[in-house]
């Protein structure tokens, strides 16, 4: 495939008047002007950018789907569905549960990476839960939050290569040894659903914890203990340069001004986008379920975010790839290049994938979306493959 007519998206800059050529599902040549290749299929992206694919390391599902569904049809469909929006990539990710579901899901997850060829490509589990704190649940289900089991997460862990990631509250019984734990099957550990002080973010981060999951959203601000002011998971993630940040960037969970806050002080190279989409991604408003079909949460979709039924709290996002670069440079003032970073290189780098993903070089994946001004995608290439093509590109 021979890409034509791109303005091409680099970390650092746009090239316009690009081409860019596709050999074996990587990419082989790119250039401003034309590159001599004959006999290939030739797109025309027509003025429109040419982009790294969106890399989305928080997902629950899409499509009417949810990866807790624990079918295959389930996992492809959402796969397919974020593909839509530009996703190339992602991390179907948990919601908190009993063991015998987590297994189910490691082995559902085997199955449909073998399958999945048309859509968004599965990079590892995220498994999001169960040892979280009760207080910052959000719409996680009380009744399965528990401390972290040496236990049981050694045999889950046990059970298959697949898992990459797992969020957990750091000031839990046992936490530091889990992360230590994870850290040693070279998967990373995040900070989530917690109530921590500054100080426990920081015995985290001695302890293999290297990224802060959906900063703002289920976790401590500036808390009071017998008159005493104690810095919270916020404050430790801006303060503490090493961490990783991902944000819910829908406008909805973060507001401009949060979103701006992000920017400014952790930066496009700490900042991951992530769209935590449940189910009614991609769905008309109106009821929904977060988690299993069957077992899982009665919500409602509104205002282009998933809520509890009696509206005390968000109850998942509804958001797709294009929506989150569109915000970041709408409501937060970011410029493009910085916005198609954070989705793109940070979160390659952030899953250690970035030897093969998260930019357009030689010799990486030829992981490709193709948008125009208003960030509406026309194109996704998945390993040079064309997995959605807009009717009016």
């Amino acid at each position: 495939m021979k890409i034509i007519n791109g303005k091409v998206i680099t970390p650092h800059r746009i090239l316009d008047r690009c081409a860019l050529l596709v050999v074996d599902g990587k990419i082989a040549d790119i250039r401003q002007g034309d590159i001599d290749a004959p006999g290939v299929e030739v797109f025309d992206a027509k003025g429109a950018y040419v982009s790294p694919g969106f890399i989305d390391l928080h997902v629950h599902g899409g499509g009417g789907h949810d990866f807790m569904d624990n079918t295959v049809e389930a996992y492809l469909a959402i796969a397919k569905t974020h593909a839509r929006y530009g996703t190339t990539a992602l991390c179907p990710t948990t919601l908190t549960a009993e063991k015998a579901d987590l297994l189910k899901t490691l082995e559902v997850y085997a199955q449909a990476e073998r399958q999945n060829n048309r859509g968004a490509q599965f990079v590892g589990l995220h498994l999001e839960g169960p040892y979280f704190a009760l207080n910052q649940r959000g719409a996680q289900d009380p009744k399965y939050i528990r401390n972290p089991d040496p236990t049981e997460y050694r045999e889950i862990l046990a059970a298959s290569p697949h898992i990459r990631r797992w969020s957990a509250a750091p000031e839990l019984p046992g936490a530091l040894e889990f992360g230590r734990c994870l850290q040693s099957h070279g998967i990373l550990a995040a900070v989530a659903h917690t109530d921590a002080i500054y100080e426990d973010v920081v015995a985290a981060v001695e302890n293999g914890y290297t990224l802060v999951t959906h900063l703002y959203s289920g976790m401590s601000g500036v808390t009071r203990r017998d008159c005493f002011r104690y810095a919270g998971v916020i404050e430790a993630a801006f303060l503490l340069d090493e961490m990783d940040v991902e944000i819910i960037a829908d406008g909805v969970h973060l507001p401009a001004p949060l979103l701006k806050m992000v920017r400014k002080f952790k930066g496009a190279h700490r900042t991951a986008l992530i769209t935590d989409a449940m189910r009614g991604a991609g769905m008309p408003p109106g009821e929904s379920v977060l988690g299993n079909k069957d077992t899982g949460l009665k919500v409602i979709i509104e205002d282009g975010v998933a809520k509890l039924p009696d509206r005390s709290s968000f109850a998942g996002s509804v958001a797709t790839a294009d929506r989150l670069v569109r915000n970041m440079v709408t409501l937060a003032g970011a410029d493009l290049t910085e916005a198609v970073q954070m989705i793109t290189t940070t979160p390659a780098r952030i899953m250690g994938i970035h030897d093969k993903k998260g930019s357009l070089a030689i010799g990486k994946d030829a992981d490709i979306v193709i948008f125009d001004e208003q960030i509406t995608i026309k194109a996704t290439i998945v390993n040079g493959t064309a997995i959605y093509v807009a009717a009016d590109r």
